[in-house]
């Protein structure tokens, strides 16, 4: 698979919109390094459920970025396995041409694998010429290793730029960030500091994002991703919240 099954070819009107759009969501990602990075995600939820994978009330889509790793993915699978739960894996293309074993394994397991982008670069400084053909060699990678069509596109870091919005629609992916995520990737987070962030900011409908690699982190934050997901499983039984992958988890429409 080489080409997109989007329509390629030059700009069209829509892309023109997109790169509008993108304009206004870069400076939103932006505000993921600043401190008011709480209030940027509360807003975006509200203003963009889509965007943020707000979901089904009651349903938790749970979603783990960076992998695989074969030092760390096959804990999480076990865990996971365990709790009886299934979720959606954006795999970084390079990754998964490291571990092409371990990326079919995901499927095999019940779990849904998505696009992360072949390099785990921000866009917000990348052209669409750039990300154009990182992101479609990345979700041509995991279709070939999978067998099936990825749907899902989330850039790396979430910072969603004008060449996110036209990588998504060339690659025909659905372009998903997250409404809370557990801050897995810094050093000295514990599977409690995890869970009580993934809390914190938890949203109706929620879209949670960890990692099951420490590719792009601390080393052995991983570690922390695995102990926070028993006292999650416990925190939302107690409420009564259904865990599974993006597929069913209701989200609705398309910024392609």
């Amino acid at each position: 698979m080489s080409q997109g099954r989007g329509r390629p070819g030059a700009s069209t009107g829509l892309e023109a919109g997109l790169v509008a759009v993108g304009l206004a969501l870069a400076g939103g990602a932006a505000a993921h390094l600043l401190p008011g990075a709480v209030a940027w995600r509360s807003a975006r939820c509200r203003l963009l459920p889509r965007l943020s994978g707000v979901g089904t009330p009651g349903h938790v889509a749970l979603t783990f970025d960076d992998g695989p790793d074969p030092v760390s993915t096959p804990s999480i699978l076990d865990a996971l396995d365990a709790l009886g739960w299934r979720a959606t894996f954006f795999c970084l293309g390079s990754q998964a041409r490291r571990s092409p074993g371990l990326v079919r394994e995901l499927v095999d397991r019940g779990h849904e694998v998505g696009v992360h982008g072949d390099a785990h670069t921000s866009h917000l400084r990348r052209p669409a010429t750039w990300t154009v053909p990182d992101v479609l060699r990345a979700r041509d990678t995991i279709a070939t290793l999978t067998g099936e069509p990825a749907e899902w596109f989330r850039p790396p870091y979430g910072a969603v730029s004008a060449s996110s919005l036209v990588a998504a629609r060339r690659s025909d992916l659905q372009l998903v960030l997250w409404t809370t995520w557990g801050i897995d990737w810094k050093a000295g987070a514990t599977g409690a500091t995890v869970a009580a962030n993934v809390q914190r900011t938890f949203h109706p409908g929620a879209t949670v994002l960890l990692h099951d690699s420490d590719a792009t982190s601390a080393p052995g934050s991983w570690r922390a991703t695995l102990a926070a997901l028993p006292i999650l499983a416990d925190q939302w039984a107690r409420t009564g919240l259904q865990v599974g992958p993006l597929r069913d988890h209701g989200v609705v429409g398309s910024l392609r």
